[in-house]
């Protein structure tokens, strides 16, 4: 589908840029949101209200500050030429490394679907008594039917419906308790440290980065390209991207604090400890109501299905770009990676006896790949051979290079504290 939009040639667009046109490049962000809003997300956030109330709701702030950053630049990778991360790696990293990288890259593909389909699992547990095998079956299937049916368009306004259930869900459910705004406010923006607490503070700032997001961005992105060869449609079209980012990020960023707040308003006043999403399922209906915790498991379940479509996504880009092509939902190359990510995926989780642990490991996956992630896609942006005029400036360099350097070290001491 990216590769049909990518050889329209559109001069004379940028004569139609007005003041609603940003509403037409609304979308590609609130994919990646998806993201950092998944299962995994729940079970750290919820962990963070239940244990510590409003005190790191500023962990929220300053991971959603790295990843505007870092999702803008490999954004500008695909605006300013045409590629996404994948391809660009394919096509200027040499063969060698550029085959173990996109590789690694796969695995960590496989990890994230691991972990959205089991939360979709979870929900449908929650809500129906499924098993979480039988359920983990209904939302890959779910899934592979969704991406292989459905053009991106149509892929993306499911996708922004289901961020709307999720946002909307929190909102009903922070309307039945009763909130310390002025703690909450603090919380956002003064960083705190209580007594062990640097688990959970490392667990969600550490996996709000992830690696599949920033292929996919560089991917989807494509779907708003008009014309590589007019400089004053790149920085328009850049302009609209970088707000669509902050846009979609800011939703994230409310999103996962409504999860940290709703903790905090219920089990942390209420002194109940949760570990499981499970449990806090079952814990918000005698505290809120059984409606409650029946949009508490929907919200679950749209995020898991949400989640594992964009992680099909990305594995689709991420293969096909190894072959230097484009994601497109008809090409074998793309399919065979959606299909590599997602059965391989289910396929592991009915080798593992405890899903609980195959969350823990797929993160601990995750958590050593993003670095080769990261510097991958800065020393691509900062590139004049791959950007031209448009690569990273030093300072722009020094920035990213200083968040990939901060997001591997929470990585690394989250990946030694699981052995602890």
């Amino acid at each position: 589908m990216f590769k049909f939009l990518r050889n329209i040639d559109r001069k004379g667009y940028e004569a139609r840029f007005g003041g609603l046109e940003i509403f037409k490049f609304i979308g590609p962000g609130l994919l990646v949101t998806v993201g950092f809003i998944d299962p995994g997300n729940w079970a750290s956030n919820l962990a963070a209200g239940a244990d510590y109330g409003y005190t790191l709701l500023w962990m929220v702030t300053l991971s959603t500050l790295m990843l505007i950053l870092l999702q803008h630049n490999v954004a500008h990778l695909g605006i300013a030429t045409g590629l996404c991360l994948s391809e660009a790696a394919a096509i200027y990293v040499n063969r060698k490394y550029s085959r173990v990288l996109l590789s690694s890259a796969m695995l960590a593909s496989i990890s994230t679907s691991l972990a959205e389909i089991l939360g979709g699992a979870i929900a449908l547990n929650m809500l129906y008594n499924i098993p979480i095998r039988a359920g983990a079956v209904l939302v890959t299937i779910f899934v592979i039917i969704m991406l292989f049916t459905n053009s991106y368009k149509m892929i993306e306004k499911w996708i922004i419906a289901f961020v709307s259930v999720i946002g909307l869900s929190f909102l009903y459910e922070l309307s039945l308790v009763e909130i310390d705004w002025n703690s909450a406010m603090t919380g956002w923006v003064v960083p705190s440290f209580p007594s062990g607490s640097m688990v959970v503070i490392m667990s969600v700032l550490g996996a709000v980065v992830m690696p599949h997001n920033l292929f996919l961005h560089s991917e989807v992105i494509q779907s708003r390209q008009w014309n590589l060869q007019d400089d004053k449609v790149i920085k328009k079209q850049l302009k609209y991207e970088y707000l669509d980012t902050i846009f979609s990020m800011v939703i994230g960023w409310a999103i996962n604090s409504a999860m940290i707040i709703l903790a905090a308003a219920t089990f942390f006043n209420s002194h109940t400890k949760v570990t499981e999403l499970e449990q806090a399922n079952s814990l918000l209906a005698p505290l809120l109501g059984e409606h409650a915790a029946m949009v508490f498991a929907v919200a679950l379940l749209f995020s898991g299905i949400a989640s594992t479509v964009t992680s099909g996504m990305a594995a689709g880009s991420i293969f096909a770009g190894m072959f230097k092509e484009p994601y497109d939902i008809k090409d074998n190359h793309s399919r065979l990676g959606v299909a590599i990510s997602l059965v391989l995926a289910l396929i592991i989780i009915f080798l593992i006896s405890n899903p609980f642990n195959g969350l823990i490991y797929s993160q601990m996956f995750l958590s050593i790949q993003l670095p080769l992630t990261i510097f991958l896609q800065v020393y691509l942006t900062s590139s004049e051979k791959v950007m031209g005029k448009h690569k990273n400036t030093i300072f722009s360099k020094v920035l990213l290079y200083g968040v990939g350097a901060i997001v591997t070290v929470l990585n690394i001491v989250l990946f030694i504290s699981m052995f602890i």
